[in-house]
């Protein structure tokens, strides 16, 4: 009880601006803590609502988009503004400069996010496989491949640096046995090679 009074005459006391910035701080703080509560347990995720896109990351040959329009970002900014806001307000700061600096603080947090986001999402992307890289390229037989694509067999091929087990046809007229040599000749689909053991 006393604490609820206490806080009362705390919050009476406090001008207008002040109050705005309190709330400000403590709202999104709060918002802050459960986005970050949710992304550790698995229930954030990395598609949260957006203002007309969502971070999205999606492995395919265009790589992984981080969007900057978010609402992790949203959030992150107006609770750096909220903070900074109460700190400058303490520093006796005119007006028009705490909401400079304010602003300025939180688009500069939201901006090195970005970027370190974008960072993270190139590392992502440059490993995900582009199979066209393995075309022309030598390959050697780990399951028999079956004659006239009669079935699949498997290959290991060395790709983007990293050495991959891949399915494989062939157009030979007879099977491609374990352990021999091959040479990627075509790509099927994003996930088999057409390979010859021929030359």
């Amino acid at each position: 009880m006393n604490i609820t009074l206490s806080i009362a005459t705390w919050w009476q006391a406090l001008g207008g601006i002040e109050k705005f910035f309190w709330a400000i701080a403590l709202l999104f703080s709060f918002m802050f803590v459960i986005q970050t509560i949710l992304a550790f347990v698995g229930g954030g995720g990395d598609d949260d609502g957006a203002f007309g896109d969502s971070d999205e990351y999606v492995d395919g040959d265009s790589g992984i988009d981080y969007q900057f329009f978010t609402v992790k970002n949203f959030i992150t900014f107006f609770t750096v503004f909220g903070w900074v806001g109460l700190g400058c307000l303490k520093a006796d700061l005119p007006l028009a400069q705490v909401v400079i600096w304010s602003t300025l603080s939180g688009v500069i947090i939201v901006l090195i996010m970005f970027y370190l986001f974008s960072q993270m999402a190139k590392l992502r992307s440059s490993g995900t496989l582009q199979i066209q890289n393995a075309l022309h390229k030598q390959a050697e037989t780990y399951l028999r491949i079956p004659a006239i694509r009669s079935g699949y067999g498997k290959v290991h091929i060395r790709v983007q640096g990293s050495l991959r087990e891949l399915r494989a046809l062939t157009d030979d007229e007879e099977d491609i046995p374990t352990g021999k040599p091959v040479t990627v000749i075509g790509i099927v689909n994003e996930s088999i090679l057409l390979v010859t053991g021929k030359g």
